[in-house]
């Protein structure tokens, strides 16, 4: 291995296994010598890399922790690991990874290689299970929705609305945003010359046209916030959560999509979910089931319908 680059991206990837690689290893791995392994890791700590030496016998280069975060070099079958546990968490709307997920996806598949999206995209339709029965989103429709708006161009695509019908939209997308554990694209309508909030599971075939976004005043801070207010859009209603958890709110917290404050302590070993929610009522039953603890249900009619819904299939899957 006679390119630089090359040899470096080699070495990074072999020091990037959690552990220590002698020098006489590294040089046989790679077809040089010591001394050109010694310079290697010496441009590789100039590049940001922390790489260390342990001395004796036992001793060899390891990478560690450092205090910002390298680029890192995946193999074909990690970049698919990583790529499909994206789609995944981007498909279901994870609270709190939303937009990261959807921002590292698209960095990530614009610079698979076919075979690799091809592969991805099998696994992905494999292990991706959505959510309770709530509408889920394609990852290619987000990452194309949000590649159009990092690179500021405009879109056409297929919208149908609540009730079925379906129209052509050529349109300037500003943001994609999560919320109520849906997406949505907020983008300049170019046909009727208004600001809209497209529910992006609604979205089909979108294609980027090439012409620039023409820069626009958005009648909120972001696009999230433009969603927020736009809850004639959601066409979900909604409804009142109260539930008490046996169980402490640092073992709830983080599985239930709920929002900060919601999930007080109830007791010395307890907890109380309050809550005003516009997603489906079903998710959220399947969740507290996936709690693994006795809970209670006080009042909230679509919640306990949720759970009666979840115990049918249950009870039918038993039979």
């Amino acid at each position: 291995m006679t390119d630089t680059a090359a040899r470096l991206l080699r070495l990074l990837s072999l020091l990037q296994l959690p552990r220590e690689w002698p020098g006489s290893e590294l040089a046989d791995r790679l077809g040089v010598t010591d001394r050109t392994v010694r310079r290697d890791v010496d441009r590789l700590r100039e590049l940001g890399y922390p790489v260390v030496a342990a001395l004796g016998a036992t001793g060899g280069y390891r990478l560690t922790a450092g205090s910002a975060l390298p680029p890192l070099v995946l193999d074909e079958d990690e970049a698919v690991a990583v790529a499909v546990g994206l789609r995944v968490a981007a498909g279901q709307a994870v609270t709190g990874i939303e937009d990261a997920s959807v921002r590292a996806l698209t960095k990530l598949e614009q610079v698979l290689p076919t075979k690799l999206r091809r592969r991805v995209r099998v696994v992905g339709a494999a292990v991706a299970v959505g959510a309770g029965s709530g509408p889920t989103v394609d990852p290619d429709v987000l990452t194309t929705l949000a590649a159009a708006v990092s690179n500021r161009e405009r879109l056409r695509l297929r919208y149908r609305d609540a009730a079925g019908a379906e129209t052509r939209r050529h349109v300037e997308p500003i943001g994609v945003a999560a919320a109520g554990r849906r997406w949505y694209l907020v983008a300049y309508d170019l046909d009727r010359d208004a600001w809209r909030s497209f529910r992006a599971d609604r979205i089909e075939g979108p294609q980027p046209t090439g012409a620039r976004v023409v820069a626009r005043a958005l009648p909120a801070a972001d696009a999230a916030e433009y969603v927020a207010g736009r809850r004639t859009d959601w066409a979900t209603p909604s409804y009142e959560v109260d539930v008490t958890i046996e169980a402490p709110p640092h073992r709830v917290e983080g599985r239930l999509g709920a929002t900060p404050g919601s999930i007080v302590a109830d007791g010395a070993t307890g907890c109380r979910f309050t809550e005003t929610r516009d997603d489906d009522p079903e998710w959220l039953a399947a969740q507290l089931i996936t709690l693994g603890v006795p809970f209670r249900v006080h009042g909230s009619p679509e919640l306990r319908a949720g759970l009666r819904g979840c115990a049918s299939r249950l009870a039918h899957a038993l039979d």
